[in-house]
């Protein structure tokens, strides 16, 4: 089975049939099987868990954007960016974490509000 793959250029897919796709959507948590009710989901800055049958799991870091659940069990991920959670060293992530917490208290109302931007991104990965 495949998921999303990144050459240096582009992005990949490939079309999976997981057991359960949990999502993290702006209105909380979401786990998604088959036969589930269509929805249309915004997603916050989280990680995407896809469970497969034998029950391992593959996670990807996505920064926003929609999920679609649709009849006949089709579910469409439109995210603004997303990663595979172990292309991401933790040691940089508690590192760019600290510094955006320093920067989110001083500097220009813009440089406060970016950072706030970037707590929530990183403190989504770091979870």
């Amino acid at each position: 089975r495949g998921y999303a793959e990144v050459p240096s250029d582009k992005i990949r897919l490939n079309l999976t049939l997981p057991h359960q796709v949990n999502l993290p959507a702006t209105t909380g948590d979401l786990g998604v099987l088959a036969n589930h009710v269509p929805t249309v989901e915004q997603l916050r800055p989280g990680v995407i868990d896809v469970v497969e049958e034998s029950g391992s799991t593959k996670q990807f870091f996505v920064s926003g954007g929609f999920a679609v659940v649709q009849p006949g069990s089709l579910l469409s991920i439109n995210a603004i960016e997303a990663y595979p959670v172990e292309d991401f060293s933790a040691e940089a992530v508690r590192a760019q974490l600290a510094e955006a917490q320093k920067n989110a208290t001083s500097g220009s109302e813009i440089d406060q509000v970016e950072a706030k931007i970037e707590l929530e991104v990183l403190e989504a990965l770091a979870a």
